[in-house]
């Protein structure tokens, strides 16, 4: 079975995140959002995954490589160019990136899956293939309702009675949207799909291609299953999802590490004594990771592997990314640490802790002490 992830979008709406990473790899308690959608494509016997990359390309591909440490076999359509020495990101479009594959090799000779690489979900793919079938559709898309006030956020489809989308729109204002019932990013498709996306041009999915689908008449339908879908829309989103995860609200969602205390994950090669240090629970702290005695992190809260809390430090409901020092002045409330910036995901906010000269709370561990 072949699949492709989409994985070449700027991901503009969690910059700067993704000034460092790209939005597939955003982490999930510090595993790349995509790697968990690798996994699940594998549990439904998905063996060949084609991936478009574009904008910090070589992140993606050094990462997953070939795939064979996943069990499946991986490569990649890169959408870009070099001028004077750089890379230069230059996406055309998700149908676009998926007709650049099949003009190349025609490596799409078969139903095939796409999902957008940046939402965690545990839908059953088996379940929606055999549906997608029983209807003989050229397309299926995976739908859910979302609440009303935020169908701009989203593809909106309005069905018949026997599932046919019959009108597709794109982020529309919630006046004008048909229904709440949105696209997930998650398709199943036929090769005659490409029949209906021009070869050499951008050329998106949900805004060009489903419209024409609608517009032809062809079976287009929507596929409506439980399941959860924890879409990095946003910064936001990061956090949102990341607290989640830690509460136990995610069914099914294995925390990495081991469960030091109630509620307190780690990794290996820790230097902390729990019994000097206070830590309320859910916490995950990383391997390698030093906690020095009068410290307190507050969960929700993720601190990253390779990172120093120092004595003093107050930490609460923070993600923290990997390599940071936060030393015996830092008190921290409600921030995510990436890069070089702080931000608070709720206003969205960003300090460059440079800038603002803030190196006396947060460093890097890598920097040798009295240096910043």
């Amino acid at each position: 079975m072949k699949a492709m992830i989409l994985g070449a979008g700027k991901g503009t709406r969690v910059q700067p995140i993704t000034h460092e990473i790209p939005k597939p790899m955003i982490p999930l308690v510090r595993k790349p959002v995509m790697a968990y959608l690798v996994e699940l494509l594998k549990k439904h016997g998905v063996d060949e995954i084609m991936v478009n990359t574009s904008h910090l390309a070589p992140i993606i591909e050094n990462y997953f490589r070939d795939g064979e440490q996943f069990g499946v076999s991986m490569a990649y359509s890169y959408e870009g160019y070099i001028a004077a020495g750089l890379a230069i990101s230059a996406p055309v479009g998700s149908a676009g990136g998926m007709k650049k594959i099949q003009d190349f090799s025609g490596f799409f000779d078969e139903t095939f899956i796409v999902l957008c690489g940046d939402a965690w979900i545990d839908l059953d793919i088996s379940k929606a293939l055999e549906i997608h079938r029983q209807k003989q559709a050229i397309a299926s898309v995976i739908v859910r309702e979302v609440p009303s006030d935020e169908v701009f956020k989203y593809g909106i489809v309005q069905l018949d009675a026997n599932d046919r989308i019959v009108q597709f729109q794109e982020k529309p204002d919630p006046k004008q949207a048909v229904s709440n019932v949105a696209n997930t990013g998650i398709y199943i498709f036929e090769p005659e799909i490409f029949d209906y996306i021009p070869s050499g041009t951008t050329y998106d999915i949900g805004s060009q291609l489903f419209p024409l689908l609608v517009s032809e008449g062809l079976p287009f339908y929507a596929i409506n299953l439980p399941f959860q879908w924890l879409d990095i829309g946003n910064i936001q989103d990061v956090w949102t999802v990341t607290s989640k995860i830690l509460k136990g609200e995610v069914a099914g969602f294995k925390i990495p590490g081991k469960e030091v205390r109630p509620g307190v994950y780690t990794g290996i090669n820790m230097s902390i004594d729990f019994d000097a240090v206070n830590i309320v629970p859910p916490v995950y702290i990383g391997g390698s990771s030093k906690v020095e005695p009068g410290a307190t992190i507050v969960g929700p809260a993720v601190i990253g592997a390779n990172c120093v809390v120092e004595g003093g430090a107050v930490i609460k409901n923070c993600i923290v990314e990997d390599y940071t020092r936060l030393t015996s002045l830092a008190n921290l409330e409600g921030q995510i640490i990436f890069g070089s910036k702080c931000i608070d995901p709720i206003s969205e906010a960003q300090i460059d802790i440079s800038e603002a000269r803030l190196e006396y709370m947060i460093d890097d561990v890598r920097r040798p002490l009295g240096n910043g």
